[in-house]
């Protein structure tokens, strides 16, 4: 079974994006393992600590190195991703020359309660990974908009067309892990 980093970008308790999360979890079960890291954990990125690393943010990188791959789950704070998972991306891309990114297969969802379902946020993100070297899956693209009932109190998804879809991204998620390994034992 392929072991998934599950980035949540939201450190609030009741957050959206951590019960889509746990949903797709759902639908990778016997297929994927889900392994979230708690991004509160990590203090502010300072340069300063960059060659002193702190013990959470050396947590964070072995987590990465030690994931088949990655999937960012980012809400949308004002056009862009929350500065709880930048802040973690940062971590992870240093100390210079030793980018966890890099080559890592990784993808990316989001939902919002606006219409857009974190879209803007989501293209930010593509952008901050693409330039880090990650390995990013680009399709497909899944931008949903919070609305009551998508999930339902034990993160189920109760509409069959949702499922669906998100079950296609899953069994994406798990070729593109698998197409990322065939690419490293090469």
């Amino acid at each position: 079974m392929k072991n998934i980093l599950v980035l949540v970008g939201s450190n609030r308790k009741d957050s959206i994006n951590r019960k889509f999360a746990q949903a797709l979890e759902k639908l990778a079960e016997g297929r994927l393992e889900f392994e979230y890291f708690d991004l509160a954990t990590l203090p502010m990125y300072n340069d300063d600590e960059a060659l002193d690393y702190p013990a959470s943010a050396r947590h964070l990188k072995d987590r990465v190195a030690a994931a088949d791959g990655v999937l960012f789950v980012t809400p949308e704070h004002n056009r862009s991703i929350p500065a709880v998972l930048k802040n973690a991306i940062d971590w992870g891309s240093r100390p210079w020359g030793e980018n966890s990114w890099t080559g890592k297969p990784t993808a990316i969802v989001g939902a919002s309660p606006g219409a857009m379902g974190a879209i803007a946020a989501q293209i930010h993100l593509r952008s901050i990974m693409v330039s880090l070297g990650a390995f990013l899956m680009t399709s497909p693209e899944v931008y949903l908009q919070m609305k009551p009932g998508l999930f339902d109190e034990n993160n189920d998804i109760p509409n069959e067309d949702t499922r669906a879809f998100l079950t296609g991204f899953v069994d994406s998620l798990a070729a593109w892990v698998g197409v990322a390994q065939e690419r490293a034992a090469a």
